[in-house]
């Protein structure tokens, strides 16, 4: 297989299909390994450091998070190959900038965690306050402005999608409630959180399970 192959099969719909699987898949993880280390009480915010399994499941979701992030990556730059000219810059702009957010603010808030769990397992001890800020930060910036950009990106996907052709109905209409929940739901229950990775599943499985139009 020569260059010209392999750049061809990397931007075939399978290939985003595939990538919306991982991350939808690594993102539901993510969130359930969260929740099981989440504290109960706002003021228990620096428990999740103090309690082994917590921090075994912090630990774990904080390792899977950079594939989501390459996955989220693979994912957006195939559904941009795959639009080309039959969407307008304004659509793809705010889909491309609202996905490369997400991703900052995922990295980032599992960067803050992380640098406590480095810390913490070199000896060093950090007060509590240290701790409830680096959980509450990572939560605020994933439960309110991540929560946003995920939002954003799910109706600007959805709608590309009605105005190309691409994605059905009932997906996009899907998508835009999704979106709206995201967006207008402050903070974010349980539930609600799991939304934007089903719904990139949902459409990752309509991608692959499509047969091209002859």
């Amino acid at each position: 297989m020569n260059r010209a192959d392999i750049t061809n099969a990397v931007r075939q719909p399978a290939s985003a299909a595939v990538a919306g699987l991982v991350f939808g898949g690594i993102l539901c993880t993510v969130i359930v390994l969260f929740h099981n280390a989440a504290p109960e009480l706002v003021a228990d915010a620096a428990a999740w450091a103090d309690d082994p399994s917590r921090r075994r499941s912090v630990d774990t979701a904080l390792n899977l998070i950079p594939f989501a992030g390459i996955a989220s990556l693979w994912f957006i730059a195939v559904i941009r190959a795959q639009l080309g000219s039959r969407e307008d810059r304004f659509f793809e702009t705010v889909f491309l900038g609202s996905g490369l957010l997400f991703v900052a603010m995922l990295f980032t808030a599992a960067a803050a965690l992380k640098g406590i769990l480095v810390l913490t397992a070199a000896g060093v001890s950090l007060p509590d306050d240290t701790l409830a800020f680096a959980w509450t930060f990572s939560s605020a910036l994933l439960g309110s402005f991540g929560a946003r950009m995920a939002a954003v990106f799910t109706l600007s996907v959805a709608t590309m999608g009605v105005r190309t052709g691409t994605i059905p109905r009932w997906l996009a209409f899907a998508g835009y409630g999704t979106g709206a929940l995201l967006l207008l739901t402050p903070p974010l229950p349980n539930l609600t959180q799991f939304l934007f990775p089903l719904w990139v599943l949902a459409l990752s499985v309509l991608i692959l399970v499509r047969r091209p139009e002859a």
